[in-house]
């Protein structure tokens, strides 16, 4: 429903009160002598006459529909504002020709409902005067305010006709007519004579038009295919991607042309009135999602039993998304905007700026029973481990040694820069869909906080979209950023990962796919893949959240389940599932 200019009964069927700001709001100079003689020209309280209302109408919609704009103009109770609106329809709209017929006094209901807002009620004590056509209070908006010019409310019949097609546009027009201090009528400007769905400082122009898609497809053409992939996120999505899609040079060649009303501000959708040249049938939209994994991972989030949780795969050597799922499916697309600590999966962030810092998968990097900051740590598992080398604590996800040798070998905001630099964390990403960043503290409070940041806990927040994100950097060597539709834009990280680095934190997932935490569910997947499990604290939660992610060949995976326990609990056979599926 648009809200075009109201107008409030005053007493009888065609008497209105006109938003103007009081009487004598528009002050006009009589006729064409501007010198020192001439009187000021403005509306008066009184109503026009039924006979001078006709003729008001009359004669404004003859030089209107002649193309004598500057006449019809001074025949307003606005000549500048009407100057311009009626030459903006004139150049904007572009009519070949244009036909205006009175229709005699109108109701106001008809009025309400040819702009779609309610009727006005029929007053009971004083008149009411209503919002202008700039949005602007009216009189009745402040107890104090005078009420508007009393006028009376005509209706007409508009044709406008289109150079190179048969098809003429009929539409029901509406105008209020006050009387002006020398007795003549004039027509009470508002942006809604010209169309009643027009208001504010909203626009008419003749726009080119393109038919929505035929269809969503997946990547190979066939139909799209999941409970998660919303009809309003797919909707999302076409309306982003339209947005941040490069011009298509071809496009002109599909479109039509329709007479559109347009917000400016963006606040409200656009109004097509009419279509002068129907558009060519939409092609089908394109995304990156394969239905056979998104299958998968539908039936990996059933499989929860009733747990919330999510799960994301993507394309390593692109960074497109080829599927992601959430439970439950219509809820929170938490796949992408969700925000939890991501445990010990975020290890393989840490694990690379160890590396970056000199380390290697060989050095010794001992794992104790508590760690060495303030508010010591524990593992999840007993005893101390003095010889215990950097790529064996990750395989058992050592928390005590990846804390210990993060104090001892990185700044405090070291993590944060790898995160962001390396992996493109913190940036704004593009996606197609609406999604929150990840996020690593870049200046860590105390030593405490900084120990927890090492481990995925305290403020680091991640969800399955960055943590799949982090993991396909790695299988692939270069941070792409995620994207649901091909040729949107993607963010560069700073810096792309070493070679070497890249290779041993690969090396190093793999160990944990093949004889580490992750082993249990990788096992018969483990040619060219690996994995990191994690298992992340709640407060006031009893049940620890499930983190695992993983790659094989050109696929890498991220899932979280909430009170889903240890990585290979819930989230971890969430994600094998995929990687059976992809293969």
């Amino acid at each position: 429903m648009r809200s075009g200019a109201k107008i409030g009964i005053i007493t009888g069927v065609s008497i209105v009160v006109l938003a103007g700001g009081g009487y004598g709001a528009y002050s006009l100079m009589g006729g064409s002598d501007s010198g020192s003689g001439s009187k000021p020209r403005t509306v008066v309280a009184d109503p026009p006459s039924a006979d001078q209302a006709a003729s008001g109408a009359k004669d404004f919609l003859a030089a209107w529909a002649s193309g004598d704009i500057a006449k019809a103009a001074s025949l307003t109770d606005d000549p500048a504002a009407a100057t311009t609106a009626l030459t903006a329809f004139k150049t904007q709209v572009k009519p070949s020709a244009l036909t205006l017929t009175p229709a005699g006094p109108a109701t106001p209901q008809a009025f309400a409902s040819a702009t779609g807002t309610p009727a006005p009620a029929k007053p009971t004590g004083a008149a009411s005067a209503t919002p202008s056509a700039t949005g602007t209070p009216g009189a009745s908006d402040s107890p104090s305010a005078a009420p508007g010019p009393t006028g009376v409310l005509m209706g007409f019949k508009a044709r406008a006709e289109f150079e190179g097609t048969s098809r003429v546009w009929d539409y029901n027009g509406f105008l209020g007519v006050v009387k002006m201090s020398d007795n003549t009528p004039a027509v009470h400007w508002a942006p809604s004579v010209i169309h009643p769905h027009l208001s504010g400082n909203e626009t008419i122009a003749t726009q080119q038009v393109f038919a929505p898609p035929s269809t969503v497809v997946d990547r190979n053409g066939k139909t799209l295919q999941g409970a998660s992939l919303t009809p309003a996120l797919m909707a999302s999505l076409q309306e982003n991607a339209r947005k941040l899609l490069p011009p298509d040079p071809n496009k002109d060649q599909d479109a039509g042309s329709a007479v559109v009303i347009t917000d400016p501000s963006g606040k409200t959708a656009a109004d097509r009135l009419f279509t002068i040249v129907e558009p060519k049938p939409g092609k089908p939209f394109k995304v990156t999602i394969d239905n056979t994994l998104q299958a998968a991972a539908e039936k990996a989030m059933t499989d929860l039993g009733g747990k919330q949780g999510s799960i994301v795969a993507i394309e390593p050597s692109t960074g497109q998304v080829l599927a992601f799922a959430n439970a439950p499916a219509t809820g929170q697309n938490r796949a992408f905007t969700g925000l939890l600590a991501p445990g010990s999966t975020m290890k393989i962030v840490t694990s690379t700026a160890l590396l970056e810092a000199g380390l290697t998968p060989d050095s010794q990097v001992a794992c104790p029973e508590k760690s060495s900051n303030p508010v010591a740590i524990p593992n999840d598992f007993p005893g101390a481990f003095p010889d215990y080398t950097l790529q064996k604590d990750f395989m058992v996800s050592c928390n005590t040694a990846f804390i210990n040798q993060g104090l001892t070998s990185l700044k405090p905001e070291t993590l944060a820069a790898t995160a962001k630099d390396v992996y493109g964390i913190g940036q704004e990403w593009k996606t197609g869909l609406p999604n929150a960043d990840g996020r690593v503290p870049a200046t860590p409070g105390s030593k405490d906080e900084q120990a927890m940041n090492y481990i995925g806990q305290g403020k680091v927040q991640m969800n399955p979209l960055a943590m799949a994100s982090i993991t396909a950097t790695v299988q692939s060597g270069s941070f792409k950023q995620p994207i649901l539709v091909a040729g949107l834009p993607q963010q560069q990280a700073a810096r792309q990962i070493s070679p070497d680095v890249a290779a041993k934190l690969r090396a190093m997932m793999n160990a944990t796919a093949v004889g580490g935490t992750a082993s249990q569910v990788m096992s018969g997947i483990t040619d060219n893949a690996g994995a990191k499990t994690g298992s992340a604290e709640v407060q006031g939660a009893s049940t620890t959240n499930s983190w695992f992610t993983a790659f094989r060949g050109n696929l890498a995976v991220a899932a979280e389940v909430q009170g889903g326990g240890h990585g290979v609990d819930a989230a971890g056979p969430a994600v094998a599932s995929l990687l059976k599926a992809g293969h």
